[in-house]
């Protein structure tokens, strides 16, 4: 299982070099934007690059300069960096001007201008709507006049055909692409286009080409509006967060300031109902926040002071004061956006495969058409006109639109799919690479269990067996004095009060002791007790008993001996068991490595149902266990912190970080983030992947056997060009919606 970037450095792997699919949404739209020089991070707006075929040009264009360093695509906000040398730079961006694309700098705009530019295009976007009613109209009239009375009014035919052509949305544009393609040699859809309604024109077909371009760019619209669809899934989430909050001033007052300008560390108020602007923690007031945004749980989660916010969710009650801890631009929600983003610029495995054979396919289907206009006259006697006008339906139908729309439209609908559940999948490759896990390996602590220590038992022992309640509130007091974690846990754990401890000492790597009433007392380990002399055979056997079961146990003693025993556990997530059976479920084996010792792991373990448990391992260990399960098993995974196990994260097929909201270090270190604590996320991941990957391959075969349907109609029945390109259309809307119906979400 390959691991791939979504920044492809010169040299890597090309695109479709033959397929220019018209599901590229903007080609019947073409902005013309004024160049300007590159900006200081090199990053251009290409209001025309709209799928990886278009995407392949440009690199062939410029892949070839030296000094160009390296090319970073992003197809759904179609832009692109270029790393280079400002020479270099300049002599690209005059390279994908003669392609045929119009790049801007990205700055060039400010918001005002965007708005504007919104105004105008929605304004453009109702002309052409009306453009394209009046080309069909006058198709539709060509067609009927030329079917009514071909011989009396066979120039208006001609008349009313050339003017669908030439008022159509794409007609003059889709010629003058595909003149500059066929000069570049390049067998795309427009080249494909243009000698198909050309060769209609020369043999005498007028309504039918007229007919073949007006559906055509009808067909170009609806697919632009379905691919936005999953292009806009993601883009989404930029709107969750407000761009705007309520900013303390050095004065004490409250003043609405842009979320850019607001500096770290700044006071700010949400007040109940409105979303956060920004990330910060929570200085003043109690309220309950919706973080589904964040972390996919729909579920309102407590928030106190103390406790991280993040932008993008939703104050249910209470006003609250939050102290900014990130700026706009680099805030959880932005990061989940900006790797999401990310990941739609790398190929999946699928993707990389289909672009491959298209550049395959196209040329071999326009020979294909040549021989079917040019042999059969020679050696079957057909006519000639018959002959190329089945060749042009073939030119048609060629079109590898579907099979190059049907992978990214399918890829982005799963990664959006999977962020709205709180699942970050980084790449494509990720996403349909997890169907073939075999083994995933958990770490136990904040993994498996919730890494807080808990009290989960607790007994009374010798002379104050009888007076249990004065032994907890003696404990109580010791361990409310103590910041060690476990006497934290027992402190919490225990419901009574405490009292005032006098001359109290930390005693390292014991305990604590200290005087309660003028009674001197100790609260330790097993190890303290052993120094004491205070163990004996009952003892022993009681703390063996709970350290079989991974429980550290706590003593409370005085000069007479033990009084009571604590045993502090981490305890297992609420959904550990579940989320393990669903692994089973799925022929997937979970091992779990930790850090801990083997009592501890196996008594864990135990609790999950995770038959194979390994303990005492050091971060290199947990990196060998890796190599070992894929030897074994296959492809591995990796489930954990993101930074105590980022070497068996980086070992792993595909390393899932847990519970990683706001933390930037386990957002970098996986390939997969799950922005919440639950384990049952990794077997969605897995169950998406396979549901993604069973897409991919339902629309490749569904594209593929329309076109062969079509190819034998074309040849040896009664196809049309214009029944070619409903055939085409419905080809390609048919792999779309297929792929879109992932943005359901994934199935239980």
């Amino acid at each position: 299982m390959a691991r791939s970037s979504p920044e492809t450095p010169v040299g890597g792997a090309h695109g479709a070099h033959g397929a220019h699919a018209h599901c590229c949404a903007a080609d019947h739209v073409h902005e013309t934007v004024a160049s300007t020089g590159p900006i200081a991070d090199n990053t251009f707006r290409i209001p025309t690059m709209d799928c990886s075929a278009e995407e392949s040009e440009i690199r062939r264009a410029v892949e070839p300069i030296a000094g160009i360093r390296g090319l970073h695509f992003q197809l759904g906000q179609r832009t692109l960096r270029i790393d280079g040398t400002p020479g270099a730079v300049a002599i690209a961006l005059d390279a994908i001007r003669k392609a045929g694309f119009a790049p801007s700098a990205l700055a060039a705009s400010p918001a005002q201008g965007d708005d504007e530019h919104t105004h105008d295009h929605d304004h453009g976007k109702a002309s052409g709507h009306l453009r394209l009613a009046a080309a069909l109209a006058l198709a539709l009239a060509a067609e009927a006049v030329s079917y009514f009375a071909p011989d009396a009014m066979a120039w208006r035919v001609f008349g009313m055909a050339i003017a669908a052509i030439a008022i159509g949305l794409a007609g003059l544009e889709t010629y003058a692409k595909g003149l500059k393609a066929l000069r570049l040699g390049r067998l795309n859809i427009n080249a494909l286009m243009s000698v198909a309604v050309t060769g209609a024109f020369v043999i005498g077909q007028w309504p039918e080409a007229a007919m073949v371009m007006a559906l055509y760019a009808i067909a170009e619209l609806i697919e632009a509006r379905a691919v936005d669809r999953a292009r806009n899934a993601i883009q989404a989430l930029v709107d969750l967060a407000p761009s705007d909050a309520e900013v303390q001033q050095a004065d004490g007052t409250w003043h609405r300031m842009p979320a850019r300008s607001i500096a770290i560390g700044a006071i700010a108020r949400v007040r109940p109902g409105e979303r956060l602007a920004l990330d910060g923690v929570v200085t003043k007031g109690s309220s309950s926040i919706n973080q589904s945004p964040v972390t996919g749980e729909s579920i309102p989660v407590d928030k106190e002071p103390g406790d991280p916010v993040f932008a993008g969710t939703v104050n249910e009650h209470g006003e609250i004061e939050f102290r900014v801890t990130a700026g706009a631009n680099d805030t959880t929600l932005a990061r989940i956006i900006h790797a999401v983003e990310e990941a739609q610029g790398s190929r999946a495995p699928t993707q990389r495969f289909v672009d491959r054979f298209a550049a395959v396919y196209t040329p071999v289907v326009f020979a294909l058409a040549v021989a079917v206009a040019v042999l059969p006259p020679l050696f079957l006697g057909w006519e000639w006109l018959a002959s190329i006008y089945k060749a042009l339906v073939l030119l048609v139908i060629a079109c590898p639109c579907a099979l190059v729309i049907s992978t990214p439209v399918t890829i982005v609908s799963g990664l959006a799919a999977a962020a709205r559940r709180g699942i970050l999948i980084k790449g494509g490759t990720y996403l349909e690479d997890a169907r073939l896990l075999k083994a995933v390996a958990l770490d136990k602590t904040g993994t498996l269990t919730k890494g807080e220590p808990k009290l989960v038992a607790f007994r009374t022992w010798g002379v104050m067996q009888a007076d249990e309640a004065g032994a907890l509130q003696l404990a109580k007091s010791l361990a409310a004095r103590s910041d060690h974690p476990v006497s934290k846990a027992i402190a919490e754990g225990l419901q009574t009060d405490a009292v005032d401890v006098d001359g109290f000492t930390a005693l390292p790597g014991r305990g604590v002791a200290g005087t309660v009433r003028g009674e001197a007392l100790v609260l330790g380990n097993h190890r303290l007790m052993r120094e004491r002399g205070q163990t004996d055979a009952a003892l022993e056997a009681e703390l063996a008993t709970h350290e079989a079961q991974g429980r550290t146990v706590t003593l409370l003693a005085d000069e007479r001996g033990v009084l009571g025993l604590f045993a502090v556990a981490d305890t297992l997530r609420s959904d550990a068991k579940s989320a393990i059976s669903q692994l089973r479920a799925l022929g997937v084996t979970p091992i779990m490595l930790s850090g801990d010792n083997e009592a501890t792991a196996q008594a864990i373990a135990r609790e999950a149902g995770i038959a194979d448990a390994r303990g005492g391992l050091l971060p290199q260990d947990k990196q060998g266990a890796i190599h070992q399960m894929r030897e074994r098993y296959g492809a591995t995974a990796m489930a954990g912190d993101g930074i105590n196990d980022a070497p068996a994260l980086a070992q792993a097929d595909i390393g899932f970080a847990m519970g990683a909201a706001g933390t930037d270090t386990a957002t970098e270190a996986a390939d997969v983030v799950i922005m919440n604590d639950r384990l049952g996320r990794i077997a969605e991941t897995i169950r998406l992947s396979r549901r993604t990957h069973a897409v991919l391959w339902q629309n490749i075969a569904l594209a593929l056997a329309i076109k062969a349907v079509f190819f034998v109609l074309a040849v040896f029945g009664s196809a049309t060009m214009w029944m070619a390109v409903f055939a085409d259309m419905g080809a390609s809307l048919l792999v779309v919606g297929n792929g879109l119906r992932l943005l359901r979400g994934v199935r239980r």
